[in-house]
């Protein structure tokens, strides 16, 4: 399908398997693969948290609506998206009107399992990491439950099982939304 939703956004928060099921669904639709956060990196030449380090969040958060805007008007790829990328207005506007938005949502537990030996998180960097994720879902689950097209619970789905999911759930909606 052409148009306004030949791009899939993932969002949800760190842990979901953005990145993994982005890779997997982008191989099984033969397009291209887009990570945010590495895009990011790429540009500024210095990895997420040297740009918390030194920009703080407000800097990374700027950087990422940024890079997003330069990204949406790609056509055919699979976007995965950074867990804060739906704190901005602007930035769930640009993905409600440019993709089909999948949340990927994925239980705390679950998070903390796939994150504790991650060290290129900075908001994990905390003496309670569960407590911080718990406040970001807090936050953000509304903001991602508005912004997407489709839900996928990750945490009770392989990634395989999480990709045709979203595969279904995609075909449904060309099907229905295609005009030719």
């Amino acid at each position: 399908m052409a148009g306004k939703r030949d791009n899939i956004y993932l969002i949800g928060p760190m842990g979901a398997g953005k990145t993994t099921i982005g890779r997997m669904l982008a191989k099984e639709l033969g397009r291209r693969f887009v990570d945010s956060d590495r895009e990011i990196e790429a540009r500024t030449g210095v990895d997420i948290p040297m740009i918390f380090e030194y920009e703080g969040e407000s800097g990374f958060r700027r950087r990422e609506g940024e890079v997003l805007a330069e990204l949406v008007p790609l056509r055919g790829v699979v976007l995965a998206t950074g867990g804060g990328i739906v704190l901005s207005r602007e930035n769930r506007a640009l993905l409600s009107q440019n993709g089909f938005v999948v949340y990927l949502r994925c239980p705390v537990q679950k998070q903390i399992e796939r994150t504790q030996k991650d060290t290129h998180r900075p908001l994990l960097r905390t003496p309670d990491p569960e407590a911080r994720l718990r406040l970001l879902m807090k936050e953000r689950a509304p903001l991602y439950e508005s912004t997407a097209d489709i839900i996928v619970d990750t945490g009770l789905c392989s990634s395989r099982q999480a990709v045709r999911k979203i595969l279904k759930a995609y075909r449904k909606y060309d099907n229905e939304n295609t005009t030719d």
